[in-house]
């Protein structure tokens, strides 16, 4: 995710980031720039007349009126696609909370003598979210890189084989945490009554999976997204035929900028509406599991 000053406007207008949508669309720029020239051209030399003014005339109020229509489809379009990421911020803040919380419980139940315990469930809670955000990127977290990050005596090598090897790697980890904590109570550790505490936090790391992973496996709509881009493309094609006449060779550049704000639009919407790719206008899910992985150390092993 970028991070930036919004205050700072200088160096918005003048730098060219490398994830801006201008680098994406300079080849497609360039060809309707040379299209808005060649209509320009043709209508100035070759069709001017009163009736093709007059024509052009009438056209350009019902092509004010698809632009009103175009504008609403792309409000729509925005607001749903970030709605999707900020659903997935709400997600990732409430496994944060969870997680802090969940390691505050188990910090007051299970005693500091239990250090083994206590290494365990910290190490569980922080894998969650650390197989979660690969698992949303559809990447798997391998057993090295498990090993590397997480203590090999507190999680066990043959439950790290199983969280390597696993299709849904954080359904894996919950699986194996929820055992794990069945295990300490049957070593009285604590009382079914206690589990009562944590019971909510628990059940929300796997709400938020589920959650992350509707957003993730459920895109606009294919036939909305089609439509939009076809509207798009005509929208900007119709325009020099339109108004060629009345702005001569300006046309080009008008065109190219109408191209450039509506093409930019829908790229964003496409960019936004999946959040977990760890793009540069994504979620930062990976600082995030970092961020966890530090608060829970810092409740029950400090």
């Amino acid at each position: 995710m970028i991070t930036y000053n919004p205050k700072d406007w200088f160096t918005f207008i003048f730098r060219v980031h490398r994830s801006e949508t201008f680098r994406q669309l300079i080849p497609l720029m360039i060809g309707i720039g040379v299209y808005a020239f060649g209509i320009s051209y043709y209508e100035l030399h070759h069709w001017l007349d009163n009736d093709t003014v007059e024509l052009t005339r009438n056209i350009s109020v019902v092509y004010s009126i698809l632009g009103f229509t175009l504008s609403l489809l792309l409000v729509f379009r925005t607001n749903s696609a970030y709605d999707r990421w900020w659903e997935g911020r709400k997600h990732w803040g409430t496994l944060t909370n969870s997680s802090r919380a969940l390691a505050a419980h188990f910090n007051a139940l299970v005693g500091v003598e239990n250090d083994p315990a206590r290494k365990t469930l910290a190490e569980y809670i922080s894998l969650f979210p650390y197989t979660l955000q690969a698992h949303l990127r559809s990447a798997k977290v391998s057993k090295e890189n498990i090993s590397q990050k997480f203590s090999i005596n507190a999680l066990g090598t043959e439950n790290i084989e199983k969280v390597a090897t696993a299709g849904n790697q954080p359904l894996e980890v919950y699986k194996q945490l929820v055992a794990y904590v069945q295990e300490l109570r049957t070593r009285d550790e604590f009382t079914v009554g206690d589990m009562y505490l944590f019971k909510s936090e628990l059940n929300t790391l796997i709400e938020v999976s589920g959650g992350c992973e509707r957003i993730k496996s459920t895109p606009i709509p294919f036939s909305y997204s089609v439509f939009l881009k076809k509207f798009i493309f005509f929208y900007v094609m119709l325009f020099p035929v339109v108004y060629g006449l009345n702005m001569s060779y300006f046309i080009v550049p008008v065109t190219i900028f109408i191209l450039y704000v509506l093409a930019s639009i829908e790229l964003i919407a496409e960019e936004i509406e999946d959040p977990f790719n760890g793009e540069a206008n994504d979620l930062p899910t990976a600082e995030i599991a970092e961020n966890i992985k530090k608060a829970v150390d810092e409740v029950l092993l400090k």
